[in-house]
């Protein structure tokens, strides 16, 4: 009897050990759904091998000792193609899905999660979001399996409008985005915060234009240039920035100072050129000469690609997958969210936090400049000579905004 006590104590003992090891030498499979067709295509190659050499750097080693297979599938960057993408992942047994351009996109997949989750026990699915950045996914639309991995667009107003508040030369600031949730919510934040921070500049334009369907931007630059404007923000992205900055440098227009969010995305920085230096600012978590571990990583993508890595947000979900999966002891995506909500943990701008209250991580911000690059910020972008170089760091605090989400938990 005492030989049996001790036989199973000693099971007991070795499957808790093999619990905590559980996970170890287990693929964890990766859908990525994004576009790769249309005129996002180039914005949507690069991400997804951004996703692909992460994965394979994170699997050489971290401490759950996992490996990672992304899946990539092409979203047309449409809400419905999004759903069939989503479904075919969940067909092949993914269980985690990031994607990152557009809301609309991100939308849907939190509503399907939604259904899919409350229904199929045992088969959850988690949503990593990378770069769709509407306020609205962590308030009003919030869900408890989705993260978002990006700073959001009020978080990236609040650090912007903060810096320009305090340049004496802003007086007249033209409003141009795109026509859909991020880009109404730029329009709306930059109006709200600019006379919050500075009643006394004035707007002088405010232009949405349809996604990724203008192919020459020049009778929205002569509008720009006819109103007198010192500064312009936008939150364009893709094609919809390059050519917006490509239609500004054809018609002269050198007096006005641009303020973006997604400048340093593929096509952008080459329509820059050396004509823009000094006038094309960006806000946001990373930049191209960031110290820390993210810096082997862009050199060996550059290396690898002759392109860059500019989508810093996915060292941030390989950071917290990994932690997350060594902390639940497990890859399973019930146990694992359940670890993500509130967690702290490192990743290459240092420690960050995935809010609890409604799954925003809060990180710090930075407002770059584009310069020519020089011996402390070599690392250029497209090979312009040019980056985008530290003019001003903002501590979480600073840009973090309140959330009203009502987060729904499973029981």
């Amino acid at each position: 009897m005492r030989f049996a006590v001790k036989t199973i104590a000693a099971c007991a003992m070795l499957a808790s050990a093999g619990a905590v090891f559980a996970q170890k030498g287990e693929t964890v499979k990766i859908a990525w759904l994004d576009p790769l067709s249309g005129l996002m295509a180039a914005l949507g190659t690069n991400q997804m091998k951004s996703w692909q050499y992460l994965a394979e750097e994170f699997s050489k080693n971290n401490a759950a000792g996992v490996k990672f297979e992304i899946v990539p599938i092409d979203n047309k960057l449409s809400p419905q193609e999004t759903t069939s993408a989503l479904r075919s992942a969940m067909d092949q047994g993914v269980r985690y899905v990031v994607q990152g351009n557009g809301s609309g996109p991100a939308l849907a997949i939190i509503d399907a999660l939604d259904k899919h989750n409350a229904r199929n026990k045992g088969k959850e699915v988690v949503y990593l979001n990378y770069a769709a950045v509407d306020p609205d996914l962590t308030n009003s639309k919030c869900s408890y399996w989705h993260f978002r991995l990006d700073a959001d667009t009020s978080m990236k107003m609040e650090a912007l409008t903060t810096y320009m508040k305090d340049l004496p030369e802003v007086k007249k600031v033209y409003l141009i985005n795109q026509n859909y949730s991020h880009g109404q919510q730029v329009s709306k934040y930059a109006k709200e915060m600019l006379k919050r921070k500075r009643a006394d500049v004035e707007i002088v334009g405010d232009d949405l234009a349809p996604l990724a369907q203008v192919r020459d931007f020049a009778p929205y630059i002569a509008k720009i240039k006819q109103s007198g404007a010192d500064s312009v923000i936008t939150g364009n992205w893709g094609s919809d920035l390059a050519l917006l900055i490509k239609a500004a440098n054809d018609a002269g227009l050198n007096n006005v100072k641009f303020y973006t969010y997604y400048a340093v995305a593929t096509g952008a920085p080459t329509a820059l050129g050396a004509a823009a230096a000094g006038k094309v600012y960006m806000v946001g978590y990373s930049h191209p000469n960031h110290e820390g571990p993210i810096n082997a990583i862009v050199r060996g993508f550059k290396a690898r690609f002759n392109d860059d890595m500019y989508t810093g947000s996915v060292y941030h979900g390989f950071s917290m997958l990994t932690e997350a999966f060594q902390r639940a002891k497990s890859t399973d995506p019930v146990k694992v969210a359940a670890a993500m909500e509130g967690m702290k943990f490192k990743s290459f701008n240092g420690e960050v936090e995935m809010r609890k209250a409604d799954h925003q991580l809060q990180q710090g911000l930075y407002i770059t400049r584009w310069e020519k690059a020089d011996a402390k910020h070599p690392l250029d972008a497209e090979n312009t000579g040019h980056t985008f170089v530290p003019v001003k760091y903002y501590e979480p605090y600073v840009a973090s905004t309140p959330t009203s989400c009502q987060m729904k938990r499973p029981s």
